[in-house]
């Protein structure tokens, strides 16, 4: 099993922990029994921890045509929006966006190739992910992006009440195949796709639906002018 390098402070230093204080016990405590029972309560306790921070290796099918947009997330779609205008396109706008429990895996994913244009660390709450008003207010980064026929889009990457740090390695002028990893956020949480609200945009999901990044079709939004996805 892969564990993402962005959890290495709690899978690692988690680790090493709970290996002290297994070898500490066995070292000072006689009775056998209570030695076994408190490792195997350190041992379970790891295991989770690192089942949390599991990586797994995802490959966007081939079958996808070239105005796809997958979904940037593991979870369950908490909303599909559409807006007059949003600061990712400077346009109307479609929103997706999904909720990640602490089960997910929490690493996100590009929806399509891009270019990052920029990256937006915005300070804010910690209220539940599982309501309307985080989204608004939740401490977020914000992953503005341009595919290569000047389509704007973006990732927003919003923190919960137990998610408080969001991972995000990218800088301007980076450019990214579809379903590369670009960050993840540190337990539940939830991560929106913003895409132009075109005439021919189409949405393939609706509230409630599950979704696995770099799986799941989320929309479509048709390739402008000519030329191709990297």
């Amino acid at each position: 099993m892969r564990l993402a390098p962005a959890g290495i402070r709690e899978w690692g230093g988690g680790g090493l922990i709970a290996l002290i204080i297994a070898v500490m016990c066995w070292l000072l405590i006689s009775t056998i029994w209570v030695n076994w029972i408190i490792t195997g309560i350190l041992t379970v306790l790891w295991f989770a921890v690192a089942w949390f921070f599991r990586d797994p290796s995802r490959r966007p099918s081939s079958s996808f045509g070239i105005g796809a947009m997958i979904s940037p997330a593991d979870g369950c779609i908490s909303a599909v929006e559409r807006v007059d205008h949003h600061e990712f396109v400077n346009g109307p706008a479609i929103i997706v966006r999904i909720f990640l429990s602490v089960l997910n895996v929490h690493v996100n994913r590009t929806p399509c190739a891009v270019e990052v244009i920029r990256t937006d660390y915005r300070r804010g709450r910690f209220l539940d992910a599982r309501t309307d008003e985080s989204a608004k207010v939740n401490e977020c980064n914000l992953i503005f992006c341009r595919r290569d026929d000047s389509v704007l889009l973006g990732v927003r990457q919003v923190s919960g009440a137990i998610a408080r740090r969001i991972v995000c390695p990218l800088e301007p002028g980076d450019r990214l195949a579809r379903g590369v990893r670009l960050g993840m956020i540190k337990f539940g949480s939830t991560t929106e796709l913003v895409v132009p609200d075109f005439d021919d945009a189409v949405v393939h999901v609706s509230v409630g639906d599950r979704v696995k990044g770099a799986v799941t079709l989320l929309a479509e939004v048709p390739w402008r002018g000519s030329g191709t996805e990297v």
